[in-house]
């Protein structure tokens, strides 16, 4: 599936989900001092940052250390992001958990809440269907990182003025259009893997 710029930073958005992850910082920052908060997401992000810049340099040595090809990244991409999405549809029920009493590093702001599993096979699937762009995809993942900064220093301004209904709908848009990317890719990885065997 091709991407542009444009797509991928759309798609590496719908993936980290910024406003979805609005409710899990704002548990895991309760215990944190108001001041300092800014400063711990910021923290975080960079690290999301560094780990996925870090996947979509070495991402491809990954691959072929474990002797797997692009089209099954593309079909287990696909899949996974199809789970990711279903979630963001209809989300878990919500359940009362304890904030964390000190400051919470890498996990689970960091890791898995913008780094997970998918995010990580995302940024390798970019630059393992075109490595020639890689700077391309960088960018787009600086544009990514950027927007869920600033959401999320942002997030209890943006909870108030928009209230949780918009934010639970807005989400579930998103998951809804990142359940078609998830088909296309799907399909796109099915009809490629059929040529393969008809080649052969």
């Amino acid at each position: 599936m091709g991407y542009t710029f444009v797509s991928a930073t759309i798609l590496l958005l719908l993936i980290t989900d910024p406003l979805g992850n609005i409710p899990i910082f704002a548990n895991a920052l309760r215990g944190v001092a108001p001041e300092r908060r800014a400063r711990v997401i910021l923290r975080e992000v960079l690290i999301a940052f560094g780990l996925l810049l870090t996947f979509m340099f070495v991402g491809d040595r990954f691959l072929r250390v474990m002797n797997l090809s692009d089209l099954s990244l593309q079909i287990a991409g696909a899949v996974v992001l199809f789970l990711i999405a279903l979630r963001m549809i209809f989300p878990p029920e919500a359940r009362d958990t304890p904030p964390l009493v000190t400051e919470p590093l890498i996990v689970p702001l960091a890791i898995p809440a913008l780094a997970g599993p998918s995010a990580l096979a995302t940024v390798m699937l970019l630059v393992s269907q075109a490595p020639e762009r890689r700077m391309e995809w960088v960018a787009a993942l600086c544009v990514t990182m950027a927007v869920c900064a600033v959401v999320l220093v942002l997030a209890e301004r943006i909870q108030r003025a928009l209230g949780d209904r918009v934010v639970m709908a807005f989400e579930r848009l998103m998951g809804l259009i990142l359940v078609a990317i998830s088909v296309e890719m799907l399909l796109r990885g099915i009809k490629a893997f059929a040529g393969q065997l008809s080649a052969t």
